[in-house]
């Protein structure tokens, strides 16, 4: 299986409620009308995120396909052209980005029915070798997060190799995804030793600092 990934911010005048509606009841319908798509689930940013800031962004969609041809068959049906025309009613569309990745999974814990769930977008370090960055993020800093006692399940979704074919440089290299029971463990998890290991761990391969937001997950497709 493969995952697209879309991080965006909702329209200019669009209240987070109207947005979030929306987002969940008109536009997953046309989602849905894909044939290709096998999984979707929606990351609503929690309503505290927009007490003192801008969030980086108002939502994050997963969509899971088979493989790689079920993309390219997509790219010629109708129903894609349905679900973009559609992003003009509740996205700001020049803070759309996109990337195929590949989940995996760190930690398979399961999620808690009302947890939370943390997504945190990864840039590795300038001059960094890509297969290097993915090796390093799964094998070595991977494990450290396992350590933190609060952690309920962790994924990596990362960009996928052709991504980098012929010099291009993809926008991020990929998503950390991470669920606790709820934001009094998210922020129990940050005072102990093993949080802190992890975030100095973070200087040895990533850009930072991450833009990160705090969610509400929403499963459309099972």
């Amino acid at each position: 299986m493969i995952k697209v990934v879309s991080l965006f911010r909702r329209k200019a005048g669009l209240s987070v409620a109207a947005f979030q509606d929306y987002w969940l009841n008109t536009h997953a319908d046309i989602v849905c009308q894909m044939p290709e798509v096998r999984r979707y689930i929606q990351s609503h940013t929690r309503l505290s995120g927009y007490r003192n800031r801008q969030p980086a962004y108002d939502g994050v969609a997963e969509l899971w396909f088979e493989n790689s041809d079920a993309l390219r068959t997509l790219a010629a049906r109708p129903e894609l052209q349905a679900t973009k025309a559609d992003h003009q009613e509740f996205m700001d569309i020049s803070s759309y980005r996109e990337f195929v990745g590949e989940d995996v999974v760190i930690k398979d814990g399961s999620n808690a029915p009302d947890g939370v769930k943390n997504i945190e977008v990864v840039k590795r370090k300038p001059g960094m070798d890509p297969q290097a960055f993915h090796e390093y993020w799964e094998t070595i800093h991977g494990p450290l997060a396992t350590k933190i006692p609060q952690l309920r399940r962790y994924v990596q979704c990362h960009t996928r190799m052709g991504a980098y074919q012929n010099g291009q440089e993809p926008e991020f290299d990929g998503v950390a995804l991470t669920w606790f029971d709820d934001t009094n463990e998210m922020r129990a998890s940050a005072a102990t030793q093993a949080y802190e290991d992890t975030r100095n761990d973070e200087q040895n391969f990533l850009t930072e600092p991450l833009d990160f937001i705090i969610v509400e997950e929403k499963v459309v497709v099972a």
